[in-house]
Parts: structure tokens; sequence; C-alpha cells
């Protein structure tokens, strides 16, 4: 990638298979079963949550920054790992906490796993820490037989 100017938007459908890929390349190591049905259905849900760095028309980083009317949730802040150390994670939570301020949110969680240890110290330079008090609580759900039959 080559070093240029850093642009933040809002991803598009168009995005999804891009995206994808970027994950593979810079996410933490997960469990979980992405695909570009998922992908497409959160941005029709809420268009705005996807939110992507891009240095030069390649994508640089991304976060979704979800807002379900009630709470403010960061997932899949990830960074090209030739742009790491260059303000790229700081801008996308920057402007994912704009997001969610002027929808009235006055705290924002982010889903940071225990083993990521290349992404504590971001987490914690840009204002986040673990919350000792709490802790995520998860089951994992059976996918309906037929997807027809929630409509």
């Amino acid at each position: 990638m080559h070093e240029s100017k850093v642009t933040i938007r809002t991803g598009s459908p168009d995005d999804v298979d891009a995206v994808l890929e970027f994950w593979l390349l810079a996410a933490e190591g997960t469990d979980r079963h992405d695909s570009p049905d998922k992908v497409a259905a959160l941005l029709a849900r809420d268009p705005e949550a996807l939110l992507i760095a891009e240095c030069a028309g390649e994508i640089a980083g991304t976060v979704i920054a979800g807002w379900d009317g009630w709470r403010a949730h960061l997932y899949r802040l990830a960074v090209h790992p030739s742009h790491r150390r260059k303000g790229i994670a700081t801008a996308l939570l920057a402007r994912a906490e704009e997001h969610f301020t002027k929808y009235g949110a006055f705290r924002a969680d982010a889903m940071v796993l225990h083993d990521n240890t290349l992404a504590h110290p971001a987490w914690n330079a840009a204002g986040y820490a673990p919350q000792p008090q709490w802790s995520r609580w998860v089951k994992p759900l059976a996918a309906p037989e037929d997807p027809d039959s929630l409509r």
C-alpha cells in the first residue's frame, strides 16, 4: 500500500467482498462465520455502521460502529498491517464516537478478544479499558432451518 492521505467513509454494498477479504488479512483470529449476506444485512439495517478508512483507494482500516438505539458498540476495528501505528485506528474510533454522540450515546463499548494482545495498547491509547465488574455471556444460536419462515 502506498502512503497517502487517509479518508474515512461509510461502507456500501459494493464494499462487501473487499471488506471480507480485508478482515481475513487484518482482523484478529476469530470463530465468526462471516459471509457476504451478513455484511449486506448489517448495511441494510444500519447504513452508517461500517466505517472504512482508505489510502489511495485501498482499504486501510475498518470499524463497525453499531447503535441499537440504547447502546453504542464497536466491533471489527482492524488496520492493514502495513498501516498500523499511523493513526488510522484513532481516526476510525473518533469518527465512530462522533456517530454515537449524534444519537445521544454517553458511552461506547468495544468487543476486544482477551488474547488479542496486539490490540490492547491501541484500545487503551484511545481511552478504552476493560470493565472488570462485567463479563460477556454468550449462547450459540442455531440457524433457522428455513430462513423464509421468519418473514
